[in-house]
């Protein structure tokens, strides 16, 4: 006589949520892909039209249809009749093609996108070649300081050169414009008037 325990044998799943979260995404898991499966069967043995469309707990969308998930949904939703064959061959070429253009328009838009980034990138380079080139002519505040630096030395050289072209002009400006001019009636008080520069043009360039 046997005295070995018995098992209990295979238990029946209680029919309420799961309360385990790792359970619960197992379970849907394999209980989806069998649904999945059973839909198929019952299209292939039947030729039944079918539609499956599951959300996870975690708002993940699957669905299964035969011979497509669009097609069955609009005839349930519009109460379209059941096509032949070749109608529904026409539908999903037709279907196919308008992906297959839509996708080389996508895929041309991506590419001007690409160029359009690649022309602005060279630009930037070529503005920045430009600024670190002429930084001068930069705004001053956009400046560091050794730039300043520089710019100030520039500037009071410029000053400079500036005084003594100013000083120059002046010089030859007293040559070229002393005017003869007689005072009295006799010849022996002839005196020379020269010509006086502006006071307020000379103080203008001291340096």
């Amino acid at each position: 006589m046997s005295t070995g325990r018995k098992g209990r044998g295979r238990q029946k799943t209680e029919m309420k949520k799961m309360s385990n979260e790792s359970h619960l995404q197992v379970t849907f898991s394999k209980r989806r892909s069998g649904l999945f499966k059973k839909g198929s069967e019952l299209s292939i043995l039947c030729g039944a039209d079918v539609a499956l469309v599951v959300f996870s707990p975690s708002g993940k969308v699957f669905s299964f249809g035969h011979p497509n998930i669009y097609t069955v949904i609009d005839r349930y939703l519009y109460e379209i009749p059941p096509q032949n064959n070749y109608t529904m061959q026409f539908i999903q070429a037709h279907r196919s093609a308008n992906v297959s253009d839509l996708n080389a328009q996508l895929t041309q838009i991506n590419n001007k996108l690409d160029d359009e980034k690649k022309l602005g990138d060279e630009l930037c380079r070529i503005h920045k070649e430009v600024e670190a080139q002429f930084w001068w002519a930069c705004p001053f505040d956009g400046m560091n300081m050794t730039q300043l630096e520089l710019l100030k030395k520039a500037l009071e050289q410029l000053k400079i050169l500036v005084v003594e072209h100013a000083d120059k002009v002046l010089i030859q400006g007293d040559h070229t414009q002393t005017l003869p001019a007689f005072v009295g009636n006799t010849s022996s008080s002839n005196i020379y008037l020269h010509h006086q520069p502006n006071p307020h043009q000379a103080q203008m360039f001291q340096p």
